[in-house]
């Protein structure tokens, strides 16, 4: 192994890196890069959207921000990405939380724009689904929204109840289930008659 490869970046390494790297507007081209693997780094996103690092909460939006930028997933890994290098580090369920959203039109013409912890605002469509898992054991819903690349977040809690006095139901691949519409697509959410039977 190289001098080079056993060098670990930390956090203020890779923000410099970032902060380099995001010149102009928009998000950087993180699919671009590749990079140098540098190993993994001691930062953690938690379930409700709480970016840690070395066990201590980033109190700066800013900086949380600027990170979130970079965020890539590789296969199962999550990583932050620079021209210069990447490093893995931890999520727990998505890495973003969609914190509100906004409807505009009813039906198939409805559009859902969901804002998230970061800042990022995503539309729902055929190119950024919504999905629904339910937890085997209680019936717990998690739903969740793809914002970019590969990158998802979770719908809080307040604002999925806000969705579902929004639904319908409607057949879908020969079930007839509830559901959203959002961008001319449904998103099946759950099977009209378990919901029925909830």
């Amino acid at each position: 192994m190289s001098a080079q490869n056993t060098v670990k970046p930390d956090a203020d390494d890779i923000a410099a890196s970032a902060r380099a790297a995001a010149k102009g507007r928009g998000l950087p081209p993180v699919d671009e890069w590749d990079p140098p693997d540098r190993g993994d780094l001691d930062m953690r996103i938690a379930r409700d959207g709480t970016w840690f690092y070395l066990g201590t909460p980033i109190n700066r939006p800013e900086l949380v921000r600027l990170f979130s930028t970079i965020l890539r997933r590789d296969g199962d890994r999550h990583v932050l990405v620079t021209p210069v290098e990447k490093v893995g580090i931890t999520v727990e369920d998505a890495p973003f939380v969609a914190v509100d959203f906004e409807a505009e039109g009813t039906g198939e013409a409805q559009v859902l724009r969901f804002s998230t912890n970061v800042g990022d605002v995503t539309e729902a469509g055929p190119d950024r689904p919504i999905r629904v898992e339910r937890d085997a054991e209680t019936g717990e819903p998690s739903p969740y929204v793809l914002v970019r690349g590969r990158l998802e977040a979770l719908i809080d809690r307040k604002s999925f109840y806000r969705l579902v006095e929004r639904g319908e139901h409607r057949d879908h691949e020969g079930e007839r289930w509830f559901g959203l519409w959002s961008g001319g697509r449904f998103f099946p959410i759950i099977p009209s008659d378990q919901l029925t039977e909830d």
